[in-house]
């Protein structure tokens, strides 16, 4: 009996984390809009190789102000898969960003690609490409 409820409480227990999974990613357009591309030129802050999505930012001159850009990337394995490495951005590099802003913050973009100062572009892996 008691191995009965061992099992149904692990059932539980994993169909109660499964929402928490799924809320946790989020289509493009829930968040970015296409109508507001963007490209930006600017020096890497940080870094972030996590999942669901990679991050970096970016201090950018706007205005005489240097404002600090947050960009979303694609997870860290599809931008593996796309020849990035991990210390393909690094803090300190020079890059132009190009990809598209959040519906609700003017400075966190879904970014569609990277420009290094050596004049190669890597793809971003946007969600973009897998909502349309």
């Amino acid at each position: 009996m008691y191995q009965h409820i061992g099992r149904t409480l692990a059932v539980l227990l994993g169909l109660a984390a499964t929402p928490v999974a799924a809320v946790a990613h989020h289509a493009f357009a829930a968040e970015f809009d296409r109508d507001q591309p963007l490209e930006v030129t600017g020096t890497v802050t940080l870094v972030e190789w996590m999942n669901p999505h990679a991050r970096f930012y970016v201090d950018v001159e706007e205005d005489g102000k240097v404002v600090n850009y947050d960009f979303e990337l694609g997870s860290p394995n599809g931008l593996m898969r796309r020849g990035w490495r991990r210390d393909s951005l690094l803090p300190g590099d020079v890059v132009i960003v190009a990809g598209w802003r959040a519906r609700n913050d003017p400075h966190v973009a879904n970014a569609r690609s990277v420009k290094l100062a050596d004049g190669m572009e890597l793809f971003a892996g946007s969600s973009a490409e897998n909502d349309e």
